[in-house]
C-alpha cells in the first residue's frame, strides 16, 4: 500500500469515527445540545481534527442525514419491487414504516428534527431526494397507466408519504400505553396506508 492510499484510508477512517461518535451523542443528548467539542472529546481527537472534516456542526449533521437516507433507500429496495405501481406503492410503504419503526432515534432525527442542515435535501441528487424519487416515480407511472386518476404528481406523493409519516411518527413518539383509549390497533400501518390509495384509485377496486 501506497502512502498516498494509506493516508486516504485513514482520513476516512477519522471520518467514519467521527461520525459515529456524533450519531450515539446526538441520539443520547439530541441535536441542541450536541457541541463539536464534545465529538472530538468522545473520539479523543482535537476539534480542530473534526473540522477538518467538517466545516462546521451543520456539515456534520447533514452528512450522518444523509447516510441514514442511504440505510432508508436501501431498505426500500431491499427486496424487487412490484411492476403494479400501486403495488409499488404499498411495497415502498411497508418498507418505510418497518424502517423507521426498526429505527426510531434514526427516524426521528431525519424527519422530526428541525434544523439548517436540511437546507441542502434537495440539491442534486441527493440521498433525501433519492429516496422521495422511489415514490414519486411510482405514482408518476400510476397515474400513467389509469390507476390514479391525472393530478398533481407531488401533492399526490406528500399526501400518500404523509399518511404514513404520521402513523410512524405516533409509533415511534408514543408507548403503546400512551395511545388514547387503547393501544395502537393491529395493522394500523396497513390499514391507514391503503386507506389513503383508496382516495386516489381511479374507479378500480383496492386489492
Amino acid at each position: 500500500m501506497g502512502i498516498a492510499e494509506r493516508k486516504e484510508r485513514e482520513k476516512e477512517d477519522v471520518r467514519r469515527k467521527i461520525l459515529e461518535a456524533a450519531h450515539d451523542l446526538f441520539e443520547t443528548h439530541g441535536y441542541q445540545n450536541v457541541t463539536m467539542r464534545a465529538v472530538a472529546d468522545a473520539i479523543e481527537y482535537s476539534p480542530t481534527t473534526i473540522y477538518h472534516h467538517f466545516e462546521n456542526k451543520d456539515a456534520l449533521v447533514e452528512a450522518l442525514c444523509f447516510a441514514d437516507f442511504e440505510k432508508l433507500s436501501a431498505a426500500m429496495n431491499d427486496q424487487p419491487l412490484p411492476q403494479d405501481p400501486v403495488d409499488r406503492i404499498r411495497a415502498l410503504g411497508r418498507a418505510y414504516s418497518a424502517f423507521g419503526i426498526a429505527n426510531p432515534n434514526q427516524y426521528r432525527f431525519m424527519f422530526m428534527t428541525a434544523g439548517d442542515w436540511k437546507k441542502h435535501v434537495n440539491e442534486g441528487d441527493t440521498p433525501p431526494a433519492q429516496s422521495y424519487a422511489f415514490l414519486r416515480q411510482a405514482v408518476v407511472e400510476a397515474m400513467d397507466q389509469g390507476f390514479f386518476e391525472k393530478a398533481d404528481v407531488d401533492l399526490v406523493s406528500q399526501i400518500l408519504w404523509s399518511g404514513i409519516h404520521g402513523v410512524v411518527s405516533l409509533l415511534v413518539t408514543f408507548k403503546p400505553d400512551q395511545f388514547p383509549q387503547v393501544p395502537p390497533r393491529p395493522r394500523l400501518v396497513e390499514a391507514s396506508m391503503e386507506a389513503t390509495l383508496r382516495g386516489f384509485l381511479a374507479g378500480r377496486k383496492e386489492k
